[in-house]
């Protein structure tokens, strides 16, 4: 990402309604999960290190990060190991070691995103899980993607393949921000081939109102995989095969 994107996280991602609304749902995944007693967590891409607090409630957590000053942010945190690297043969951790994994929108910045996750397979232990937000639908593709340095936007049915391929087995999957897409998509479309990224601290009532819209997705995790939205969510675990009633499939 541009350097300035990272200055906008480091400032914004502990009150920000969209970084909030995305942990309020992570929070809700990791709740549902049966991971052992002191897990070791893994967050690769974990930037200026807003998660991390979040992840130390469900084990001892583990980082890696590419840029230096993202690196440094995480590091004041004093939550947890954070290492230098970069997918995706970059990873400074032994093979099988991991509980979980989690690549929160990273995955769209990494130029080989199959072998990238088939790397990671290779760091988890067999049953550990794999947890991916990356943001959803190509037709979006705005300013926003280009300032972040994206490759790509998904649909589930174009990150199925990568996820076989590498012999994860799919537990779940929705996408998120669906109720305000409407909104996001038009925005987007308008500003498509003008304007910058859309981080802007909001005032303090939208802002609040904003991350409880958000926010209500968390409820439903349980009752429906959502048909669309602005990101994508897939719950993947390595030799843990489900029922067919268990997955979800969608778009």
């Amino acid at each position: 990402m541009e350097e300035a994107i990272y200055h906008k996280n480091a400032a914004y991602e502990d009150r920000h309604w969209w970084f909030l609304g995305r942990r309020s749902i992570i929070k809700k995944v990791l709740d549902d999960l049966s991971l052992p007693n002191k897990a070791r967590i893994l967050e690769v891409g974990c930037g200026t290190g807003g998660n991390l607090s979040l992840l130390s409630q469900y084990g001892e957590v583990f980082g890696v990060e590419l840029d230096a000053f993202a690196r440094n942010v995480a590091l004041n945190r004093h939550i947890g190991s954070i290492l230098p690297g970069s997918l995706p043969h970059d990873i400074p951790y032994q093979d099988d070691l991991f509980d979980l994994i989690v690549l929160l929108d990273v995955l769209e910045h990494v130029e080989e995103d199959g072998l990238s996750v088939a790397q990671l397979f290779k760091k988890q232990n067999p049953g550990g899980y794999l947890l991916i937000t990356v943001p959803a639908f190509p037709a979006l593709w705005s300013a926003h993607d280009e300032s972040h340095h994206h490759k790509r936007r998904y649909i589930f049915k174009t990150l199925v393949p990568i996820l076989n391929e590498a012999h994860y087995n799919i537990v779940f999957h929705s996408y998120m921000n669906t109720i305000l897409f409407p909104i996001i998509a038009s925005l987007r479309m308008i500003k498509r081939s003008h304007g910058s990224d859309d981080l802007f601290m909001p005032p303090n009532i939208l802002n609040n109102l904003l991350y409880k819209i958000f926010a209500i997705e968390r409820h439903l995790l349980n009752l429906v995989s959502l048909p669309f939205g602005t990101s994508l969510l897939v719950l993947a675990r390595r030799g843990f095969k489900p029922q067919p009633e268990e997955v979800k499939t969608g778009i």
